[in-house]
């Protein structure tokens, strides 16, 4: 990513819709494993002081594969949600890719960001759970109605 200063978005930070966060996160990870990104995470922030409610973590093998990624969440939770992210950030690299969504914000990483940035241990106090590539979105115990963090 650059290190020149990206500008701030314009306006409130609110939703364009009114899906709950949980459900756009499931979209979000239907979208991701559609296009094979490995090592999904669903990270659960409610409850701490943090930027979202939901945290969803991909890893994608390429900038292409990056880019195909973060179309496929876009397009997926415009047409399921008539959700628009807020801000996005990093489709100029494709490194690191931040969709926000404000409650829920999806990054996008080639592994060696990931790796360099650490976000998982920067929210290691918040209940997670890692996505197998054979699931599906709706699979995610985290991201059930009944609001559970306990994924066992």
């Amino acid at each position: 990513m650059s290190d020149l200063p990206v500008p701030a978005p314009t306006g409130p930070r609110q939703r364009t819709a009114t899906t709950p966060a949980r459900i756009l996160a499931q979209h979000a990870v239907e979208a991701l494993l559609s296009k094979k990104a490995k090592d999904i995470r669903v990270i659960d922030l409610r409850g701490l002081s943090a930027p979202a409610t939901y945290f969803v973590i991909a890893t994608g093998e390429s900038e292409l594969q990056i880019r195909a990624m973060a179309d496929a969440v876009r397009e997926t939770i415009r047409d399921e949600a008539d959700e628009k992210p807020w801000h996005v950030e990093g489709t100029d690299f494709m490194q690191w890719v931040v969709l926000d969504y404000v409650d829920l914000v999806v990054h996008l990483f080639l592994p060696e960001r990931r790796a360099f940035y650490g976000l998982e241990r920067l929210w290691g106090d918040a209940p997670f759970e890692d996505v197998s590539e054979d699931s599906t979105g709706d699979a995610v115990v985290l991201l059930q109605p009944d609001g559970s963090t306990d994924p066992s």
